[in-house]
């Protein structure tokens, strides 16, 4: 179980409902389907009835609750870079307790938050980082930590379920150890949950081995935790269990929190005390914070019933998808943990591109078919794989409509194929 202690706060228990469809959106009113041939596409008014948007694209999409709106409206506010913001504060107290670390720190962005880390960690320009090939902070953050740090990362394969193989991690060091040509080691990042790895949570003895080998080398390490949250409520421990095998780590409140914005980076109090001085640097001091630390403050409350809630509707449409029994499309309910679905789209039509473009759009067919007009947005992730990913704004019943829809577009297109007509909008099937 979860627990924020300190100031009277714990995290409450009580599922949570989004804040209802979002209708005529934009984004839904269009797509392109196989072959350069038009999905039949109608507007809201056109179909009869508003659209209804499940959008599955990320948990970063989320709109501010009522509650963290008024929270903050409401928020107590001082100049945050002086150290004066009582909302800012009161947050890094409870973010630092519920991590186990001495201190934290509240940055815009997670991105940020592990620039600062390898920054505070690696002070030498030329040390180096050892990481795994998928990790976000590797591929997603525009390899900040060579362009401002000067820090050379060796990226060694992740394992299916986002650990790192141990005897390649211990091999890498010893090498380096070993030779004066080799960049020197001085901090091992891990990802947890591993967004690559489709939102896995790291085992925890995994990251206690982590940790003793990088200790018995003088390493240190950083966790990148952005949806560590998520770990925790999966693996039904305190995030401290986890944190305990980490040097620092960092918290992002903008993705599974629903919040709009902001991070912690958290560790000993030497540590932050540094880090609030590379923060400055890279521009990240902040004046009345506060109303964004006033949501996050909303968001860490409520983040168990929402996390819960997330895994629940996540294996609910990876069940449904075995349940499909479809040839384009299939998932491994196994690695299914947290709030993220890779589902396997392994055929050459419909790509993952063309199948969320199916997903998206909305025909006139459907609407007579399955009386729902509902546009799913899906994230394309690679040649054979797309992902879906839940979060606060998405409900059971939500859930529930993007499988219909996945099995009506599933359904049209293989009826499409079984004529031998080749690519085009499954809608057309049979016409």
């Amino acid at each position: 179980m979860l627990a924020v202690r300190g100031a009277g706060a714990a995290l409450r228990r009580a599922w949570l409902h989004g804040p209802g469809p979002r209708h005529g959106s934009s984004r839904a009113n269009g797509g392109t389907g196989a072959g350069g041939d038009a999905w039949p596409v109608r507007g809201g008014a056109a179909l009869g009835r508003p659209q209804h948007v499940v959008d599955l694209r990320s948990d970063t999409v989320t709109q501010p609750s009522e509650a963290m709106r008024r929270a903050m409206a409401q928020a107590a506010v001082g100049d945050d870079d002086y150290g004066e913001d009582p909302t800012v504060n009161e947050l890094q107290h409870l973010a630092a307790k519920l991590l186990g670390m001495e201190d934290a720190l509240f940055v815009p962005t997670a991105t940020m938050a592990n620039l600062i880390a390898v920054m505070c960690h690696c002070q030498r320009r030329g040390a180096q980082l050892l990481l795994g090939a998928g990790a976000h902070l590797h591929v997603y953050e525009h390899g900040g930590v060579a362009q401002v740090a000067g820090v050379h990362s060796q990226a060694l394969q992740d394992l299916p379920d986002g650990t790192l193989d141990l005897e390649q991690l211990e091999l890498a060091v010893r090498e380096a150890h070993g030779s004066r040509y080799h960049p020197r080691p001085e901090l091992v990042c891990l990802e947890n949950t591993h967004s690559s790895a489709g939102g896995r949570a790291l085992p925890l003895a995994h990251l206690q081995q982590v940790h003793q080998l990088a200790k018995r080398y003088g390493l240190r390490v950083h966790m990148d935790g952005a949806r560590l949250l998520n770990a925790a409520v999966a693996q039904d421990v305190e995030p401290a269990q986890i944190t305990q095998h980490c040097d620092s780590v960092s918290l992002c409140f903008s993705k599974g929190l629903g919040a709009p914005a902001g991070a912690v980076l958290a560790g000993r109090r030497a540590f932050v005390a540094e880090a609030w001085r590379v923060r400055k640097l890279l521009g990240g001091g902040m004046r009345q914070a506060g109303v964004l630390a006033a949501a996050a403050r909303i968001g860490l409350e409520q983040a168990e019933a929402t996390l819960r809630r997330d895994h629940s509707n996540a294996r609910r449409f990876a069940r449904g998808i075995q349940e499909l029994k479809s040839p384009l499309c299939s998932v491994s309910l196994p690695a299914v943990e947290t709030n993220m679905v890779m589902v396997a789209v392994p055929g050459g039509w419909p790509s993952p591109a063309e199948l969320c473009a199916y997903m998206r759009a909305v025909s006139e067919e459907e609407l007579a078919e399955t009386g729902h007009a509902v546009s799913v947005l899906l994230f394309p992730w690679a040649a054979h794989t797309l992902r879906a990913v839940w979060h606060r704004d998405v409900s059971a019943r939500d859930t529930e409509l993007a499988l219909n829809k996945l099995g009506f577009v599933a359904r049209k297109c293989q009826e499409r194929l079984a004529l031998g007509l080749g690519p085009g909008p499954p809608s057309a099937a049979g016409h």
